[in-house]
C-alpha cells in the first residue's frame, strides 16, 4: 500500500520538538539500520556560513550540465519540505519523498533521530534508491558534528565564506567556526575554499591538515580565474562572484568540462537569493539575509543599483528577523536604503518584535507578511523596488504569498 505524504510528513514534523543535535552517533546507526545508504553515491561537501547554498546550487547545476544524474541536499526549505531534496535539478516526487521519509524514520528510532537527522538520512534513502552519480549535500549547522558529516570521504569539500553566526553552538570568533566548519574534511579529500581574514584562512589550514585533507585557496587561481572571465552568473550580487570561483574550483577537480562549468554559472537557479519577482506592476527583490554578513552583501547590491539607477531608486523595505539573529546591526544597515518600512515577524523561532523595530526604525509593524507586502507596494510615492529581507523564513513567506505557492510548516532547525 502506498504510504501518504500527509503521514511522513506529519511524522518527520513530530521530531522538530527534540531540537538540535550535534553529534554523529546516533546518526551512524540509524544509517547502519538503512543499509549505509550513505555509501551508495559520490558526493560533494559543503559547510560555510554565507553562500553554501549557492555553491551547491552552482556545483549541482554544473555536474547535470556535464551529464551526470545528481542529488542536492540543503536546508531549509522556502515553500515545500521537497525543496530539501532534488534529483536531476527538480524536487523530489511526492511518492519517492512519502517513502524515503518514512524508512528514515523507521530506522531511526531508539534513540529517536532529530527532525534535520531524518531529514539528512531521508535524503540519503531517496539518492540511493534514484541511483543518482553523485550527490552535493549542503552541511545543516557547522560541519565537524553536522548529520550530513558520517558520509564516506567525498570527491571534493567546499568550504564558503565564514561569519558570525550560531555563536552558542559553534564559538564566539571567526576562527572557531571555522575549525568547526572544516570538521567536514577528511583524509586524502581536497577540500576547496576562497578569500578570507588570515586568521580565518589559518584555523581552516590548520583544522584540515590535522584532519589528512588538502586545503586548495582558488582566490587567484589563474585556471579559475581564465574560465570565469566573460563568464555570466545566473545569480545576482557580486558576492556570487567569490561562491562562483569555489564552484567552478569544484567542478574542475570533479573533472567536468569546462563547457559544463560554464553552463552550470549560466542556467543556475537559487530562489530566494537576490530573486526578482514582478507581480501587479511592482518589482520585488527578495535576500535571505539572515545574519549581519548576508546584510552587508545585500546593502552593497542595493548600494549598486542605486548609484547605476538612471534617476533617484526609491526603495521599501519588508524585514523580519529571529530575534537570536544580530538583526539590530542588519536593519542599521538596510534602513536608510528604503524610503518605506514594514515590519513583520517570521515564522520558525522566536521572532524579534515588529513593533519594537517599528519604533526603533520608523516604520509600521504588520501581523503578516501579506499585510507588510501589499503596505509597501502601495506606499506612496510608488517604490520602485520592495525589498523583503532579513529571515529566510520570510522570504519563504512572501515567495509563497507573491507566486501563490503552498507551503508546508517552517521548522528552524
Amino acid at each position: 500500500m502506498a504510504i501518504e505524504l500527509s503521514t511522513s510528513l506529519a511524522r518527520i514534523y513530530a521530531r522538530a520538538p527534540l531540537g538540535i543535535h550535534l553529534g554523529l552517533d546516533a546518526m551512524r546507526a540509524a544509517c547502519a539500520r538503512a543499509g549505509d545508504p550513505q555509501t551508495a553515491f559520490a558526493a560533494v561537501h559543503v559547510a560555510g556560513t554565507n553562500g553554501k547554498g549557492s555553491v551547491s546550487a552552482m556545483v549541482e547545476t554544473m555536474a547535470r550540465a556535464g551529464g551526470l544524474r545528481t542529488g542536492l541536499y540543503t536546508s531549509p526549505h522556502l515553500c515545500r519540505f521537497a525543496e530539501r531534496i532534488r534529483i536531476d535539478g527538480e524536487p523530489i516526487g511526492d511518492d519517492a519523498l512519502a517513502s524515503a521519509l518514512a524508512q528514515a524514520l523507521d530506522f531511526g528510532r531508539a534513540p529517536e533521530l532529530s527532525f534535520f537527522e531524518a531529514a539528512t538520512l531521508a535524503a540519503f534513502i531517496a539518492f540511493r534508491d534514484a541511483g543518482v552519480d553523485i550527490a552535493v549535500l549542503e552541511v545543516g549547522l557547522g560541519g565537524r558534528l553536522d548529520a550530513t558529516n558520517v558520509i564516506p570521504p567525498p570527491r571534493v569539500s567546499a568550504i564558503t565564506r565564514i561569519a558570525l553566526d550560531h555563536m552558542e553552538l559553534l564559538g564566539a570568533t571567526l576562527p572557531l567556526i571555522a575549525c568547526e566548519k572544516a570538521g567536514i574534511a577528511k583524509p586524502g579529500v581536497e577540500t576547496v575554499v576562497g578569500a578570507g581574514d588570515a586568521d580565518v584562512m589559518a584555523a581552516l589550514a590548520e583544522t584540515i591538515a590535522a584532519r589528512g585533507g588538502t586545503m586548495v585557496v582558488v582566490d587567484g587561481d589563474a585556471s579559475v580565474d581564465a574560465l570565469l572571465q566573460n563568464a555570466p552568473i545566473a545569480l545576482a550580487g557580486a558576492h556570487q562572484v567569490h561562491n562562483a570561483r569555489i564552484a567552478v574550483g569544484v567542478g574542475m577537480r570533479l573533472g567536468l568540462p569546462r563547457a559544463a562549468l560554464r553552463k552550470g554559472l549560466a542556467t543556475v537557479s537559487w530562489p530566494g537569493r537576490l530573486e526578482r519577482i514582478e507581480r501587479d506592476g511592482t518589482a520585488y527583490l527578495l535576500d535571505a539575509a539572515h545574519n549581519a554578513d548576508g546584510a552587508e552583501a545585500l546593502a552593497a547590491h542595493l548600494e549598486a543599483l542605486i548609484e547605476a539607477a538612471p534617476s533617484p531608486l526609491r526603495i521599501a523595505l519588508v524585514f523580519g528577523a529571529l530575534a537570536d539573529k544580530p538583526w539590530r546591526s542588519m536593519i542599521e544597515r538596510l534602513a536608510p536604503l528604503a524610503a518605506f518600512h514594514a515590519f513583520a515577524a517570521p515564522g520558525g523561532r522566536t521572532p524579534a518584535d515588529p513593533g519594537a523595530l517599528a519604533s526603533m526604525y520608523d516604520g509600521i509593524a504588520f501581523d503578516h507578511v501579506s499585510q507588510a507586502l501589499s503596505a509597501a507596494a502601495e506606499s506612496a510615492p510608488k517604490p520602485d523596488l520592495v525589498v523583503v529581507a532579513g529571515s529566510i523564513y520570510l522570504i519563504g513567506e512572501a515567495r509563497a504569498e507573491l507566486l501563490g505557492l503552498p507551503r508546508d510548516p517552517v521548522v528552524a532547525l
